[in-house]
């Protein structure tokens, strides 16, 4: 059974910076392209970033130059780095396995994510 557990959010000013993580049961981040989503409530779930097991990725335009995706394969781990963070940032995000871009379905159920909150 593959899991996945969210971690790092918080509430940050607008400006300021979180890094996520994301930590997945066995060698999932070896095998699959994975993605960060996020989600707001009423919308539907957001695929904001991709990497692939051999590090190459992309972002959403809405969090270009601003949101860097990275894993660690030792550790099975899916980072987001969020640096200039805006109040629309504000969500749930999540981890899960991301087969296409930009759109995205997952293969694995969804962790609890981890809850973003850009205010001041």
């Amino acid at each position: 059974q593959v899991q996945f557990v969210e971690s790092g959010g918080g509430l940050v000013q607008p400006g300021g910076s979180l890094r996520l993580s994301c930590a997945a049961s066995g060698s999932i981040v070896s095998i699959y392209a994975m993605g960060w989503y996020r989600q707001t409530p009423g919308k539907q779930r957001e695929l904001v970033a991709r990497i692939t097991p051999g590090g190459s990725a992309v972002s959403a335009d809405s969090v270009k130059d601003r949101f860097t995706i990275s894993i660690d394969n030792a550790k099975n781990t899916v980072y987001l780095q969020m640096n200039s963070l805006k109040p629309e940032d504000t969500a749930v995000y999540y981890c899960n396995t991301a087969r296409s871009w930009p759109f995205s379905s997952s293969d694995f159920a969804w962790g609890q994510g981890t809850q973003v909150t850009v205010s001041s």
